[in-house]
């Protein structure tokens, strides 16, 4: 159902130590997939009748002990016209923006409610160089400080990198079409805050008095304190009688898509974590290793597999499990005490990075390279390298708040670029793709659309 309302449809969340702060988290959020960047006259709003939200959980009970919600309002200079904007956009009050939007942020704890951002302006779309000759600087007015934290929203290019043509006779039935990344020159809709750790973390249950910051000179936080916290997005839309209804949810990338079959999709989204027992058998007895053995004859792992509900359920014993009792869950699982790397690994915990996925998400970890990995069994003694040869996003990111790409320009005559016989530009060499397992070549296309079987209907790994 999602998959016909992209508007409320969240695609990608992240969550990191922030490497510039390090006594702060920054959580990132996206909506609105495949924006075309010359898209007018409307370009890309965020749905103004909506709730967008991150819940944190943090004492493992499945439930929200913290909700960021963000609300959108629309604003219109006049509506005597169908331009975006009448004329070069230099600031973000600049009047010839003719449509901009504000953004309120609250922090929910309990009954509680405290407004963290009461009416800050969002970053438009990007609609071109002659509208808005220097978007850096409005990217820069839209990310703001307020008190002990950083918020920004608007436009960005999206962050998540992949090869989609598996949908050509899995990469052209031959490989010869792979390590493109097929979202390049697509924009998404981005919420970013960057909070203290200790807003986010709480008291172990049970324990003693908390002993002072000192004591862990390396992580700033004190032993009483769980620094693992669950993380998941939520769309809930504003339905016809005035109530919110949850539409979309998302926590780990590729769940809802891999996963879970078609028949839980929709009720997933509606779903709340406390629910997530009832589809343990997903976990434990997944659908993609049974489908490459049963294509290409490579033996799948045993099942039940202990070591994925520790990835998607639970966190990872020793790296982000919380302590004391879990009720098991799809979050992504974030331990706000691992050190910040100085030189990442995009392969993350599996790649010898332990502050890569699945402890939390950094935009530059590869995500479909590691699921792909582990789903066959890298963690339980079946070693491997398969993956989609696209290393990287084709932007860079930032190093600094809010970290992500601009977005890409509606000037941009050619964003999804290709050469002259039709072939990306930026495709990669397919043996960075093959297994070190002796295998079929085909593993790897039929490995990724496995994992993109949600996407029916938009060629992506969005929720059906």
């Amino acid at each position: 159902m999602i998959a016909g309302l992209p508007q409320y449809d969240n695609t990608d969340v992240y969550a990191f130590r922030s490497p510039e702060r390090q006594d702060s988290v920054t959580l990132i959020a996206n909506w609105l997939p495949f924006q075309e960047p010359a898209g007018g006259p409307n370009f890309y709003p965020f749905a103004a009748d909506a709730h967008h939200d991150i819940h944190i959980d943090n004492d493992a009970d499945a439930k929200p002990d913290i909700t960021f919600r963000w609300t959108f309002k629309d604003h219109y200079r006049t509506k005597n016209t169908f331009l975006y904007n009448t004329g070069p956009v230099t600031s973000l009050d600049d009047k010839d923006l003719n449509f901009y939007q504000t953004y309120r942020l609250v922090r929910i704890r309990g009954n509680q409610t405290k407004v963290l951002v009461k009416n800050a302006r969002v970053a438009p779309s990007n609609v071109g160089e002659a509208s808005m000759p220097d978007y850096g600087k409005l990217r820069s007015q839209a990310s703001r400080k307020f008190g002990q934290i950083r918020s920004f929203a608007g436009q960005a290019e999206d962050p998540f990198f992949l090869d989609l043509r598996v949908f050509d006779l899995l990469y052209g039935g031959d490989l010869s079409e792979t390590g493109d990344d097929t979202l390049q020159g697509f924009n998404v809709n981005s919420v970013a805050l960057q909070v203290p750790r200790k807003m986010l973390t709480t008291r172990v249950k049970g324990a003693g008095p908390a002993e002072p910051p000192s004591s862990l000179p390396d992580t700033g936080l004190r032993k009483a304190v769980d620094p693992v916290v669950g993380i998941w997005s939520t769309t809930s839309k504003k339905s016809v009688g005035g109530k919110h209804v949850q539409v979309s949810r998302l926590g780990n990338p590729l769940v809802n898509e891999v996963v879970l079959p078609i028949k839980l999709k929709d009720a997933f989204n509606a779903s709340k974590p406390t629910q997530d027992v009832a589809a343990l058998k997903y976990v434990t007895h997944p659908e993609l290793p049974r489908l490459i053995e049963a294509i290409y004859g490579i033996e799948a792992p045993d099942t039940p597999r202990k070591d994925l509900v520790s990835v998607f359920l639970t966190g990872v014993e020793g790296l982000n499990m919380p302590k004391g009792k879990v009720t098991p869950s799809e979050q992504l699982r974030l331990n706000t005490s691992t050190p910040v790397t100085a030189d990442p690994n995009r392969l993350g915990v599996i790649g010898g990075d332990v502050q890569g996925y699945p402890n939390g998400r950094r935009l530059g970890d590869d995500v479909v390279d590691i699921a792909l990995q582990v789903v066959e069994g890298e963690l339980v003694g079946s070693a491997n390298d398969l993956g989609d040869g696209v290393d990287t996003n084709d932007t860079a990111f930032g190093d600094n708040f809010p970290y992500l790409a601009l977005p890409v320009s509606g000037s941009n005559p050619d964003p999804h670029p290709t050469d002259s016989n039709g072939n990306a530009k930026q495709a990669g060499f397919v043996a960075s793709a093959l297994p070190r397992r002796q295998a079929s070549a085909g593993l790897v296309g039929i490995g990724a659309l496995a994992m993109l079987l949600g996407g029916a209907g938009i060629g992506r790994r969005r929720k059906a």
